[in-house]
């Protein structure tokens, strides 16, 4: 999967039923890596209510958008809107796009900066000109998605016209696009943030130029956050734990599923993971209470769920 960072690919995930029980020919799967057999796969529409598609609007050509195909079958002001970062923070809008299409297929427009570089309608990624130690992407581009998305809500001529709901609004990325997310995380706007295999660098010299995230971001994110881990072999696992410790002023959880830095993107409907983050939007952005009931009481069901292990804690004041 084009995007993945910190880490290369650490093993082949599920691929079956890649999109309504359809899977690639075998015949190309021969001698592919994990990220050859990600690009062939299909899309898929997701498992919700809202079958969902990907593209990229002329008028927003920077950002790729998932959202559910029928947008006039959607209610006034019922969608809700999911900011997120790709991992490396690249370019490629695409590299995550069977979790978000999966986000989407649940009543979300999604919105991720650059252009589809992997998978179904790839196109050829330009050649690189930046600096090692500079990012394709910025958390810049994850406020012009959310911009642009709100201006369409209020247009009268547009297919998002009064179907967006500007008060479900949440932020989330994978490893580096995870730092962006918790960038973003300071608007007001954004009620919750979704990490995945993320967390922010011990403060010191910039890792990355043009993303200077330190630990007080932290102290600014304006809801409750979720991170999402692969357990301590996950390379991100030591900097969120400690992102985990700090956060005391908002509501805190961290899964971990033995899955590495990888996770479970690459697998049919975004796997595990993605359930868990629809689950976690669904209860933060709307209040439902069988989705809360995933994390919240001791008897919770990834309390219960032996792939799962979960921490989690309330504000408290010092």
């Amino acid at each position: 999967m084009k995007g993945i960072a910190l880490g290369m690919m650490s093993g082949l995930v599920a691929i079956a039923g890649a999109a309504h029980g359809q899977q690639p020919d075998p015949a190309l799967l021969q001698g592919q890596s994990a990220e050859g057999i990600h690009d062939v796969m299909p899309d898929a529409s997701g498992t919700g209510p809202y079958p969902a598609l990907k593209e990229i609007d002329p008028a927003l050509p920077n950002h790729v958008i998932y959202r559910p195909s029928n947008l006039a079958g959607a209610a006034a002001a019922s969608l809700g809107i999911v900011l997120w970062g790709n991992g490396s923070c690249s370019a490629d809008g695409a590299s995550a796009r069977l979790h978000l299409l999966e986000v989407a297929s649940q009543g979300y427009v999604v919105v991720a900066p650059g252009r589809i570089y992997s998978g179904p309608g790839a196109e050829q990624m330009p050649a690189s000109t930046l600096p090692p130690t500079l990012v394709p992407t910025v958390s810049g581009d994850l406020r012009v998605g959310l911009e642009w998305l709100l201006a369409e809500n209020m247009r009268p001529t547009s297919p998002y016209y009064g179907r967006l709901d500007p008060s479900q609004i949440a932020a989330s990325g994978y490893s580096c696009g995870g730092l962006q997310a918790i960038d973003v995380g300071s608007d007001p706007r954004i009620r919750t943030v979704i990490i995945h295999n993320s967390g922010v660098f011990p403060d010191g010299p910039d890792r990355i130029r043009n993303l200077p995230v330190q630990k007080t971001a932290l102290d600014a994110l304006q809801g409750p956050v979720l991170y999402v881990l692969g357990g301590p072999r996950d390379v991100a696992y030591g900097n969120a734990s400690d992102d985990y410790n700090r956060i005391k002023h908002v509501p805190v959880t961290m899964l971990n599923i033995d899955r590495g830095h990888d996770g479970t993107f690459m697998e049919t409907n975004g796997g595990a993971a993605a359930r868990v983050a629809v689950d976690w939007l669904n209860w933060r952005l709307r209040g439902d209470d069988q989705a809360a009931a995933a994390f919240r009481g001791s008897d919770c069901r990834l309390c219960q769920d032996p792939t799962w292990t979960i921490r989690r804690k309330q504000p408290r004041n010092d």
